[in-house]
């Protein structure tokens, strides 16, 4: 797979990304009870989910960067993954369950951000099988 220029900004972006949802959600998950409560009304599915995807965040990023194939499958499964966790959100706000608008705008722009990596990703990849 060729990485084109976009694309090459956009897996430097989800690296950064990545380490800074590390950085924040470790700081709620592991930084006692004060974080916590600064965090306000976690949900702690969505916020485990952030912590984890994180690590797979800078994976996919430093993949697309080397123009490895499985960057675009792992940019494809962040894309899905997140999609699948804004439903469950939905679904517990729907139900009455405590949550903080940060998320919900927090939880859109991954979504957004992982759907556009994967577009242009596969996208790359399949230009670059085309004409192989």
């Amino acid at each position: 797979m060729k990485p084109n220029r976009m694309l090459q900004w956009l897996a430097v972006a989800a690296l950064v990304f990545g380490l800074l949802t590390i950085v924040s959600g470790g700081r709620v998950l592991f930084g006692g009870a004060q974080a916590r409560a600064e965090a306000g009304n976690i949900v702690p599915f969505v916020l485990w989910f952030n912590f984890v995807a994180g690590f797979v965040y800078v994976a996919a990023g430093a993949a697309l960067l080397s123009a490895w194939r499985g960057g675009a499958r792992l940019a494809l499964l962040l894309a899905a993954s997140t999609v699948l966790v804004c439903v469950a959100f939905i679904a517990h706000v729907v139900s009455g369950g405590a949550y903080e608008m940060r998320t919900v705008g927090a939880l859109s722009i991954r979504a957004a951000f992982w759907i556009v990596i994967a577009t242009l990703a596969l996208r790359a990849a399949k230009a670059t099988s085309v004409r192989s």
